[in-house]
């Protein structure tokens, strides 16, 4: 009786470890085709369902698909999910939903198989990770100096027309990477319909998504997460064509520079997105600018257009991939084509107002009678009943000051009430000589003989104030514009309200 029942256990437990043994033969069999193929299998083999889910990608493969939604929740709440086994798996969750009829060690073998196996998937991907990388960095390199007829015969030919790029930076920039190259899984199969690039050059990660015209929103998607996740900021471009990589690389850097913590990922159309330039009469307004922008060349433009969206020549620099010293010398040769101190803080304003200005409608003439007529329709369509604005007087148009009838009509004075309006006395006069020194605590303080720390505290409060960002140059700008635009009196120093020493007095 008892040789019999040994011999009995023995058969069961002899069909139980042939069982597991044909089932990690299968799971192998199915690893080296491809990743989804091994999700697939141990799915089959535990009779329900099987997701790889990323903390930033999601579902990475998932059988069924329908199954992907519940996978990234039972790895984000596994204590809600206690009837699926998990296993951590080359930086992602392995969930496996058994059916009923499957005994939970039988189950527990499937998943330790696979995530063993995803591991090993893993680090073979690691050792290639090196090179590939390298691969993208220089395809990047090569789209930036203008090689794009090579680069699109590498990726298979002409499918792919434009561009988007990202540009992050972060302190855990190497860790956000990896995480980002294994949820976007880069290939550089030919013909596809959109290759991704990502490399990391001059301390930050540059991705760079080649399409024909449109992205599916992927890419956005990941980078969100990733910025939030890895606390990284980021300026997106695009989509423009691939000729005009360089650009959407620089917009992306300016972008970049608008970023905060509450606003991890911003696009550079946003940037210097103005609530003022709608209110301005567009005939006046774009005949006035094209005068003024006449001597430059677009990319002249561009690179004015990128120094005063960063805030800083060398931020400028960096964004346009060049040295300090070239961006100091080309702002000083178009400061002499333009005819103006491009330091001084209302000039620059009025130079991003120009640079922002919409381009001219068809058939717009230059002559006196159409500019009187355009500009007289143009403002009673946009501020109601009343007379018209003067026309722009005849002659050059200059930086230093605006044509009548521009920033002093009814719709822009209410705009700058509503942003500035409010404000204390001390704290007007001290953001009004803040922003003359260019977001320059230091000499602004010694002007107002204020201590650094007193008047760090009162553009704080002016921040919560006015509720936008002032380390945002195009948004200092258009402060700047409302502080001219609402004056009744000099924002002087020396009327700053005090009481002895260094100390003020609130009226």
């Amino acid at each position: 009786m008892s040789s019999t029942d040994t011999t009995g256990h023995e058969a069961t437990g002899s069909r139980g470890a042939r069982h597991e043994r044909d089932a990690a033969d299968r799971l192998l069999r199915a690893a080296t085709r491809s990743g989804a193929d091994l999700i697939a299998e141990a799915a089959s083999l535990v009779q329900g369902w099987a997701v790889l889910a990323d903390p930033i990608a999601g579902a990475v493969y998932s059988t069924p698909a329908a199954a992907a939604a519940d996978g990234v929740h039972a790895a984000a709440a596994p204590r809600e999910h206690p009837h699926c086994t998990q296993r951590p798996a080359a930086g992602a969750v392995l969930v496996l939903a058994a059916a009923p009829t499957v005994a939970p060690g039988h189950a527990c073998h499937v998943a330790t198989t696979t995530a063993a196996l995803l591991e090993v998937r893993g680090q073979r991907a690691a050792e290639l990770r090196g090179e590939q990388m390298r691969l993208h960095t220089t395809l990047i390199r090569l789209l930036l100096a203008g090689h794009t007829a090579a680069v699109t015969e590498t990726l298979g030919g002409n499918r792919l027309t434009h561009v988007t790029v990202y540009r992050l930076s972060g302190i855990d920039l190497p860790t956000a990477h990896e995480v980002l190259w294994r949820a976007v899984r880069p290939s550089l199969a030919p013909y596809a319909d959109a290759v991704t690039l990502m490399g990391r050059r001059d301390g930050e990660l540059v991705v760079a998504e080649l399409h024909h015209g449109g992205d599916d929103g992927r890419i956005p998607r990941l980078v969100s997460r990733l910025s939030e996740r890895h606390h990284l900021l980021a300026g997106m471009a695009g989509p423009l064509p691939l000729a005009e990589m360089s650009t959407a690389h620089s917009d992306a850097a300016a972008a970049r520079h608008s970023a905060t913590p509450d606003r991890r990922v911003v696009p550079a159309d946003a940037v210097g997105a103005s609530r003022l330039t709608p209110l301005l009469p567009t005939a006046p307004y774009t005949r006035w600018a094209g005068s003024v922008l006449r001597p430059l060349s677009p990319a002249h433009q561009h690179l004015l257009l990128v120094w005063l969206r960063t805030g800083s020549k060398p931020r400028a620099a960096a964004a346009l991939g060049l040295s300090a010293g070239t961006v100091r010398a080309r702002i000083r040769e178009l400061s002499r084509l333009l005819g103006a101190d491009l330091e001084d803080a209302t000039v620059r304003a009025h130079l991003l107002l120009a640079l922002r200005a919409p381009a001219p409608a068809p058939g717009d003439s230059d002559s006196d009678s159409d500019s009187d007529s355009d500009s007289s329709k143009d403002n009673r369509s946009r501020n109601g009943s009343g007379p018209p604005a003067p026309p722009v007087p005849p002659g050059p148009a200059r930086l230093e000051s605006l044509p009548d009838g521009l920033l002093d009509t009814e719709a822009v004075r209410t705009w700058a009430i509503g942003l500035v309006g409010g404000l204390k006395p001390h704290l007007r006069i001290a953001l009004a000589c803040w922003l003359r020194h260019h977001a320059r605590t230091a000499p602004a303080a010694a002007e107002l003989h204020v201590h650094r720390t007193t008047l760090a505290g009162w553009l704080t409060q002016c921040a919560e104030h006015l509720d936008r960002n002032l380390a945002d140059a195009t948004v200092r700008a258009e402060i700047h514009l409302a502080l001219k635009a609402t004056r009744t009196g000099p924002d002087d120093p020396a009327a700053l309200p005090r009481r002895g020493g260094r100390t003020y007095r609130r009226l």
